[in-house]
Protein backbone atom coordinates (compact mmCIF):
# COMPACT_ATOMS: atom_id res chain seq x y z
CA UNK A 1 0.00 0.00 0.00
CA UNK A 2 1.51 4.03 -1.18
CA UNK A 3 1.35 5.43 2.40
CA UNK A 4 2.13 9.15 3.27
CA UNK A 5 3.97 9.57 6.71
CA UNK A 6 3.73 13.23 8.26
CA UNK A 7 7.35 14.40 9.35
CA UNK A 8 9.85 17.53 9.73
CA UNK A 9 13.37 17.71 8.70
CA UNK A 10 14.75 16.90 11.50
CA UNK A 11 13.12 13.63 11.55
CA UNK A 12 13.71 13.20 7.72
CA UNK A 13 17.72 13.90 9.49
CA UNK A 14 17.33 10.87 11.80
CA UNK A 15 16.02 8.83 8.52
CA UNK A 16 18.79 9.04 6.73
CA UNK A 17 20.87 8.69 9.85
CA UNK A 18 19.49 5.32 9.96
CA UNK A 19 17.93 3.92 7.41
CA UNK A 20 14.32 3.68 8.51
CA UNK A 21 11.12 5.81 9.90
CA UNK A 22 11.01 4.71 13.44
CA UNK A 23 8.52 4.50 15.33
CA UNK A 24 5.99 1.61 16.33
CA UNK A 25 3.05 2.14 15.10
CA UNK A 26 3.28 5.35 12.53
CA UNK A 27 0.40 7.30 12.00
CA UNK A 28 0.02 7.41 8.04
CA UNK A 29 -2.28 8.13 5.47
CA UNK A 30 -3.58 6.79 2.06
CA UNK A 31 -6.11 6.49 -0.52
CA UNK A 32 -9.15 4.61 0.08
CA UNK A 33 -9.17 1.43 -2.79
CA UNK A 34 -12.73 1.36 -1.76
CA UNK A 35 -13.48 4.86 -1.55
CA UNK A 36 -14.82 5.02 -5.46
CA UNK A 37 -13.53 8.54 -5.62
CA UNK A 38 -10.18 8.99 -8.31
CA UNK A 39 -7.25 7.43 -6.91
CA UNK A 40 -4.72 9.88 -8.30
CA UNK A 41 -7.10 12.55 -6.34
CA UNK A 42 -7.29 10.53 -3.60
CA UNK A 43 -3.56 10.12 -3.06
CA UNK A 44 -3.24 13.84 -3.37
CA UNK A 45 -5.46 14.44 -0.51
CA UNK A 46 -3.94 11.60 1.78
CA UNK A 47 -0.49 13.46 0.86
CA UNK A 48 -1.82 17.01 2.33
CA UNK A 49 -3.42 14.94 5.29
CA UNK A 50 -0.02 13.86 5.96
CA UNK A 51 0.92 17.52 5.61
CA UNK A 52 -1.13 18.59 8.05
CA UNK A 53 0.03 16.36 10.62
CA UNK A 54 3.39 17.52 9.87
CA UNK A 55 2.20 20.88 11.41
CA UNK A 56 1.27 18.97 14.80
CA UNK A 57 4.83 17.48 14.82
CA UNK A 58 5.86 21.19 13.94
CA UNK A 59 4.24 22.49 17.24
CA UNK A 60 5.58 19.97 19.14
CA UNK A 61 9.28 20.82 18.26
CA UNK A 62 10.26 24.55 18.10
CA UNK A 63 13.39 24.02 16.79
CA UNK A 64 12.35 22.52 13.32
CA UNK A 65 12.68 24.54 10.24
CA UNK A 66 9.24 25.51 9.52
CA UNK A 67 8.51 23.32 6.39
CA UNK A 68 6.12 20.46 6.07
CA UNK A 69 7.54 17.13 5.60
CA UNK A 70 5.58 13.88 4.10
CA UNK A 71 7.33 11.20 3.04
CA UNK A 72 5.76 8.53 0.67
CA UNK A 73 6.35 5.01 1.16
CA UNK A 74 4.94 1.52 -0.11
CA UNK A 75 4.58 -0.73 2.46
CA UNK A 76 3.66 -4.14 2.16
CA UNK A 77 -0.46 -4.67 3.06
CA UNK A 78 0.35 -7.06 6.22
CA UNK A 79 2.04 -3.76 8.31
CA UNK A 80 -0.85 -1.30 7.31
CA UNK A 81 -3.78 -1.13 9.39
CA UNK A 82 -6.86 1.00 8.66
CA UNK A 83 -7.78 3.31 11.56
CA UNK A 84 -10.67 5.30 10.19
CA UNK A 85 -11.29 8.27 7.45
CA UNK A 86 -9.66 11.45 7.26
CA UNK A 87 -11.79 12.71 4.40
CA UNK A 88 -13.23 11.75 1.26
CA UNK A 89 -11.45 8.76 -0.29
CA UNK A 90 -8.66 9.23 2.52
CA UNK A 91 -8.21 6.68 5.32
CA UNK A 92 -6.00 7.32 8.10
CA UNK A 93 -3.54 3.74 9.03
CA UNK A 94 -1.77 2.84 11.20
CA UNK A 95 2.64 0.92 10.10
CA UNK A 96 3.20 -1.58 12.37
CA UNK A 97 7.34 -1.38 12.84
CA UNK A 98 9.38 1.02 11.11
CA UNK A 99 9.75 1.69 7.20
CA UNK A 100 13.00 1.27 5.60
CA UNK A 101 14.69 3.60 3.36
CA UNK A 102 14.36 1.55 0.70
CA UNK A 103 11.03 1.70 0.95
CA UNK A 104 10.59 5.57 0.49
CA UNK A 105 9.41 6.40 -2.36
CA UNK A 106 10.17 10.14 -2.30
CA UNK A 107 9.74 13.54 -0.15
CA UNK A 108 7.18 16.41 -0.20
CA UNK A 109 8.39 19.37 1.51
CA UNK A 110 7.25 22.66 1.72
CA UNK A 111 9.78 25.74 -0.25
CA UNK A 112 11.46 27.63 2.18
CA UNK A 113 9.47 30.52 1.22
CA UNK A 114 6.12 29.14 3.45
CA UNK A 115 8.42 29.11 6.05
CA UNK A 116 6.25 32.07 7.69
CA UNK A 117 3.10 30.57 6.70
CA UNK A 118 3.51 27.47 8.33
CA UNK A 119 4.78 28.92 11.25
CA UNK A 120 1.43 30.39 11.58
CA UNK A 121 -0.45 27.10 10.92
CA UNK A 122 1.78 25.16 13.30
CA UNK A 123 1.08 27.46 15.70
CA UNK A 124 -2.62 27.75 15.54
CA UNK A 125 -4.24 24.39 13.96
CA UNK A 126 -6.90 26.51 12.94
CA UNK A 127 -5.33 28.38 10.93
CA UNK A 128 -5.53 27.97 7.23
CA UNK A 129 -1.87 29.93 6.79
CA UNK A 130 -0.16 27.21 4.69
CA UNK A 131 -3.27 26.13 2.65
CA UNK A 132 -2.08 27.92 -0.55
CA UNK A 133 1.42 26.70 -0.67
CA UNK A 134 2.21 23.60 -2.70
CA UNK A 135 4.82 20.46 -1.81
CA UNK A 136 7.47 20.30 -3.94
CA UNK A 137 8.22 16.58 -5.04
CA UNK A 138 11.83 15.11 -3.86
CA UNK A 139 13.49 12.20 -5.07
CA UNK A 140 14.99 9.93 -2.32
CA UNK A 141 17.88 10.74 -3.44
CA UNK A 142 17.65 14.06 -3.16
CA UNK A 143 16.69 14.22 0.77
CA UNK A 144 20.55 14.49 1.99
CA UNK A 145 20.88 18.07 0.22
CA UNK A 146 17.70 19.17 1.85
CA UNK A 147 18.52 18.31 5.01
CA UNK A 148 22.29 20.04 4.85
CA UNK A 149 19.71 22.72 3.63
CA UNK A 150 18.42 23.22 6.27
CA UNK A 151 21.08 22.86 8.84
CA UNK A 152 19.69 19.66 10.42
Amino acid sequence: MYVFLPSTVPALAKVLEEGRVDGDPLTAFAADPDSGVDAEEAEYDAMYAAADESLTLLAADPDAPRRRVVLAATMPDHVVERVGAAGPGVIRVRVTGSVPYKKLASAHVDDAGAAEDVAKAAADPASDAAEDHELMWFAVQELRYLVEEDGA
